[in-house]
């Protein structure tokens, strides 16, 4: 090929189309302009840059180009509870950990983010923060469908809502009538609608959930709360064909169901999270409240069969929820699950963690390069972002997936180093993250503000 490019980037290994292989990425502008063989692209001629000699950047034949990873599933928290985490902190921890796209949660900010102008004021404390891109969700609550195409108009991603109390006063949840009529009013504006689905009223009849027993704590959020909650998402998605997609799944019970719906031809999709694919209920002491999320990490048997869901593809994707707090609020002294705050903070260690496990399956970098990039990138409506193509922005992460490291959380770009993986041993070293092209710089911020529509 005779054009040149800003920069070239060489490998014996990455994943575009679905598939691993040797090539050049000519990189153009900041976005991918060619894929060629290895070998047959040319970069600028010049002096010894960043990437290289005249803007090649020759990768380690033991480091695999993934595309940047898109987290579709993180609560920052700035403004109103920067305590917990903020935009500086958390997408430096996206960034070490190979993520070059983030979309953030409409809740436990303040105000949250349920009118165009609460989204105004997250994007002004979000501005000149961020490591990396930054696309956020609208939040549908009683009482403001108002605001549903206004959000949209102004670049949200898509929106969400609890079916059950989200723990925040200013984000309540909606009832059957409201996720019907939220999901029509989606359907003209063709935005998807994410569901936190557990039963409110199932979950009434629970009069016990506290104490130190993580046994009792499971008992007190049984499967049923989600399959109850999944199958009302099913006949409003059915009714309305509206675009529901169900966050956090946690019951495997839910395969069949959402399974069936799809054959059925609803607009139904689902996700998975890192500590259901990883951790399990046995392995987690009483009292070990790093590990408190809603809904909870089930048994081993259930992780298997949500395995058996991603290698099906009933599950689409596999993103964090990293819901972070202070060491305080996870009640850590008294290891009460009734009382500490329910969420992982895994941002930063999502890649290895996924890996860990994917590989032991016999999983390859490709698929989790689909769960973690391509379709969260599709739900958010990113279409630049997520896979190794031509047009496509060039963020990329270089992973070496066979060297393993221990994690120590007082090293985690994370606000709180709180964690369930803390002394856990996994695999897969993120050695480099590429935003636009450039070695992302966690002291020199240059993320943007995404919209749905710009992608």
């Amino acid at each position: 090929m005779g054009e040149t490019f800003d920069l070239v980037i060489r490998a014996s290994r990455v994943i575009t189309g679905g598939a691993e292989t040797a090539c050049d990425i000519g990189v153009s502008g900041g976005r991918i302009a060619a894929i060629g063989a290895r070998g047959a692209l040319a970069g600028p001629a010049g002096p010894a840059g960043p990437a290289g000699p005249g803007g090649l950047l020759d990768i380690e034949d033991d480091v695999v180009v993934l595309p940047g990873l898109v987290d579709s599933h993180v609560h920052v928290c700035e403004p109103g509870n920067t305590e917990w985490e903020g935009f500086a902190s958390a997408t430096r921890a996206a960034a070490a950990g190979g993520i070059t796209t983030l979309a953030d949660m409409p809740l436990d900010s303040v105000p949250a983010t349920v009118s165009t102008r609460a989204l105004d004021i997250k994007r002004r404390a979000a501005r000149g923060q961020c490591a990396v891109d930054v696309g956020f969700w609208g939040g549908v609550i009683p009482g403001n469908a108002g605001e549903l195409a206004p959000m949209h108009e102004a670049g949200v991603v898509g929106f969400k809502c609890f079916l059950a109390d989200s723990g925040s006063d200013d984000f309540p949840p909606v009832g059957s009538r409201q996720l019907t009529a939220a999901l029509r009013v989606l359907r003209r504006l063709d935005t998807p609608l994410l569901v936190h689905a557990e039963s409110a009223e199932a979950a009434a009849a629970i009069t016990h959930h506290g104490g130190r027993g993580y046994a009792d704590y499971l008992a007190a959020h049984p499967r049923g709360l989600e399959n109850l909650a999944i199958a009302q998402v099913i006949e409003a998605a059915r009714a309305t064909g509206g675009q529901a997609h169900i966050v956090h799944l946690s019951s495997s019970d839910a395969l069949p169901m959402i399974a069936s719906a799809r054959r059925e031809g609803v607009r139904l999709t689902a996700e998975t999270c890192p500590h259901y694919l990883a951790l399990t209920a046995e392995e987690i002491a009483d009292g070990a409240t790093a590990a408190k999320c809603s809904p909870p990490i089930r048994e081993a048997a259930n992780r298997e069969l949500l395995w058996a869901g991603l290698r099906d593809k009933i599950l689409d994707l596999v993103v964090s929820d990293h819901s972070p707090c202070t060491a305080t609020m996870k009640e850590l002294s008294t290891g009460d699950f009734g009382v500490a705050w329910g969420g992982i903070s895994s941002l930063q260690l999502s890649l290895p963690v996924v890996w860990t496990e994917a590989r032991r399956r016999g999983f390859s970098l490709a698929d989790v390069a689909r769960w973690m990039a391509e379709r969260p990138a599709r739900l958010a409506g990113l279409a630049g972002k997520g896979r190794i193509a031509p047009g496509c922005d060039a963020d990329f992460c270089l992973l070496a997936p066979d060297e393993s490291f221990a994690v120590d959380a007082g090293r985690l770009h994370h606000r709180h180093p709180v964690t369930p993986y803390d002394g856990r041993t996994l695999t897969g070293v993120v050695r480099g993250t590429l935003l636009r092209g450039r070695p992302v710089d966690l002291e020199r911020p240059r993320g943007r503000l995404l919209t749905r529509a710009a992608g």
